[in-house]
């Protein structure tokens, strides 16, 4: 599996409540994207940083999904150009599920 961090600057005095109104509005558009199992948004308020934790099969599902049309699409609507960093994940503790996936 391939965990993807993303990160932005988000524009100053954005609230939780800005920014997961934002976020339930993007929403719909993960759900059910191609090779994306799972999607976590984030919120750092202190320095005013957004993004997401996404959980692909691939990494050439990853790369599908935020390919070049969606960096312009986060920059837009955000004002900040993503930033990506790639890990693999090798190992995955699924507390809700009761398992260990590797």
């Amino acid at each position: 599996m391939i965990t993807v961090v993303v990160n932005f600057d988000l524009p100053p005095g954005t609230t939780l409540a800005d920014a997961t109104a934002r976020f339930q509005d993007s929403s719909q558009k993960y759900l059910g994207a191609p090779g994306l199992l799972r999607k976590f948004y984030l919120y750092n308020e202190e320095n005013m940083v957004g993004g997401g934790a996404y959980v692909f099969g691939t990494r050439a599902e990853a790369d599908a999904l935020l390919n070049a049309d969606w960096v312009a699409s986060i920059t837009e609507r955000y004002g900040s150009p993503p930033r990506l960093t790639y890990f693999e994940s090798p190992v995955v503790v699924d507390n809700v599920a009761g398992e260990i996936i590797s």
